[in-house]
C-alpha cells in the first residue's frame, strides 16, 4: 500500500476514532439508508418473482379464454371483462381441440357445496374439468387415478379430492371408493391430490375436482367459467390465440364475444408493474441516503471549526490545499464506505427475517439495488463532504493554529 494512501488512512480513522459518539450517528443514519434501499427493493422484487412463479405453475404456453370481450390486453384483460353477451360452452371447448398446435384442451367451471360424508360436512371449492387438467396444471396424484378419458358432456358421477377433504371428511378411512355427497348428489372418490400449497388463490389441498359435465348439473349452468388451452410450444402460442379468436368468432354469428389472453401477456403486465414499483420504492428509500449526506456535511463542517489548529499545523507545515480537500474527502469516503457496508449487513438480515416470516416470498435484493445502494451512499459521503472540504482548504493557517 502506497504511504500516502497508508497516512490518509490513519489520519481518517484516528479522527474518526477521535469522536465516537458523533461517528456511530453518522454510520447508523448510512446505514438505515442503504438497508431501507435492500429491504424495499428485496420486497418488490420478490413480488415480482413470486407472481411469476405462480403464473408459472398454474402452467406452460398456456392461452387462457374468458367469456366477454375487452379491447384491453394483460392484466386489464381480467380486469375489464363484464359483459357475457355469449356463454362459453363445452361445444365451443371441443371445437377449440381441432388444432394442430394444441396440446391439451381443459374448460373449467369453479363453484362451493357442501360436502358430506358420515356425518361430517364442511362447504368445499369444487372444479369442473376434463383428465386433461391434471397434465395442463402439473399436479400430481397420491393415490388413485384422476377423471377418466370421456366426452366433454358426459356427466359421470366421480371425483378427486386433496389432502385436508380426505382428513376432514374421512380421517382415518380411506376415501377411495367411496360415495362423497355433493350438495344433493353423490360421486365416488377415485383420486388424492399429492400436490400441495396454493396456485393463483386455489388451496390445492382443499378442493374436489369432478368432471365439467357433472359441474354444470351440480351449479346448474349450461355455461364455462373459462377455458384453458395449452399450446404445443411457445412459437405456437400465437398461432393458437389468433385461431380461438377466429373460431369463436365463427361459432358466435361473426361476434367476437370473448376474451384471449396468454399467460405471457398477464406475466409480463405483472413484471412493468412491480419492476416499477420496485424501482419507485428504491428511490423514495434512496432519499434517505441524501439525508444522511446533509449529516455527513453538517457534522464535517462542525469537525472542521473543531479541527481548526489540527489543519493550521498541516498547512503550517506545508501541506497543499489539495492534500487537505483530500483528507476530508477521504475522512467522509471512509465513513460512508463504514456505514455502507454496516447498511449492506442489516438489509440482508431484514431480508433473511422477511424470509423467514413468509417463506413463500423470495425477498432476495436484486443485485442492481446492492450496487446501486453501495454507489449512492459513497457518493453522497463525496458530494455533501466537498463544502467542508474547500471550506478546510482555506483556513489561514496562522488563525487556524489559533484556533480561529
Amino acid at each position: 500500500m502506497p504511504a500516502a494512501i497508508h497516512d490518509s488512512i490513519h489520519f481518517s480513522w484516528t479522527a474518526l476514532r477521535a469522536y465516537p459518539t458523533r461517528t456511530l450517528l453518522m454510520l447508523i443514519a448510512m446505514a438505515i439508508g442503504v438497508a431501507a434501499v435492500i429491504i424495499l427493493t428485496a420486497l418488490g422484487d420478490g413480488a415480482r418473482r413470486y407472481i411469476a412463479s405462480e403464473f408459472s405453475s398454474l402452467g406452460t404456453n398456456l392461452v387462457l379464454v374468458f367469456p366477454g370481450y375487452s379491447k384491453t390486453s394483460g392484466l386489464g384483460s381480467l380486469a375489464m371483462v363484464n359483459a357475457t353477451p355469449r356463454d362459453l360452452t363445452l361445444n365451443d371447448a371441443q371445437a377449440l381441440s381441432r388444432n394442430s398446435n394444441i396440446r391439451r384442451i381443459a374448460p373449467m367451471n369453479i363453484g362451493s357445496v357442501n360436502a358430506s360424508f358420515g356425518g361430517r360436512s364442511r362447504e368445499v371449492p369444487v372444479i369442473g374439468t376434463s383428465h386433461e387438467f391434471l397434465k395442463l396444471r402439473h399436479w400430481q396424484l397420491a393415490q388413485g387415478s384422476f377423471l377418466p378419458v370421456t366426452d366433454l358432456d358426459r356427466a359421470t358421477p366421480v371425483c378427486v379430492i386433496g389432502s385436508k377433504i380426505q382428513n376432514e371428511l374421512f380421517t382415518a378411512q380411506s376415501p377411495l371408493g367411496q360415495w362423497l355427497r355433493l350438495g344433493e348428489r353423490r360421486f365416488r372418490v377415485i383420486g388424492i391430490l399429492a400436490t400441495e400449497g396454493r396456485s393463483i388463490g386455489i388451496d390445492v389441498q382443499d378442493i374436489i375436482i369432478i368432471p365439467v359435465a357433472s359441474a354444470q348439473q351440480l351449479f346448474n349452468t349450461p355455461s364455462l367459467f373459462r377455458i384453458l388451452v395449452e399450446a404445443k410450444n411457445r412459437f405456437a402460442i400465437k398461432p393458437v390465440k389468433q385461431f380461438i379468436i377466429e373460431q369463436l368468432k365463427q361459432r358466435h354469428q361473426g361476434k367476437r364475444d370473448v376474451t384471449v389472453i396468454t399467460q405471457d401477456a398477464v406475466l409480463a403486465t405483472f413484471d412493468r408493474i412491480l419492476g416499477t414499483l420496485t424501482y419507485a420504492v428504491g428511490g423514495i428509500a434512496a432519499i434517505s441516503l441524501a439525508v444522511a449526506g446533509i449529516l455527513i456535511m453538517n457534522v464535517m463542517l462542525v469537525a472542521v471549526s473543531q479541527r481548526k489548529s489540527e489543519i493550521g499545523l498541516l498547512k503550517a507545515l506545508g501541506a497543499p490545499q489539495t492534500q487537505i480537500i483530500h483528507l476530508i474527502l477521504f475522512e467522509a469516503m471512509m465513513l460512508s464506505a463504514l456505514g455502507a457496508f454496516l447498511g449492506l449487513i442489516l438489509g440482508e438480515l431484514g431480508c433473511y427475517a422477511l424470509r423467514q416470516f413468509f417463506p413463500e416470498l423470495p425477498a432476495y435484493a436484486p443485485l442492481w439495488a446492492l450496487l446501486a445502494s453501495m454507489a449512492v451512499s459513497l457518493l453522497a459521503g463525496l458530494v455533501f463532504s466537498l463544502l467542508p472540504a474547500r471550506q478546510a482548504a482555506r483556513l489561514d493557517p496562522v488563525l487556524a493554529l489559533t484556533g480561529k
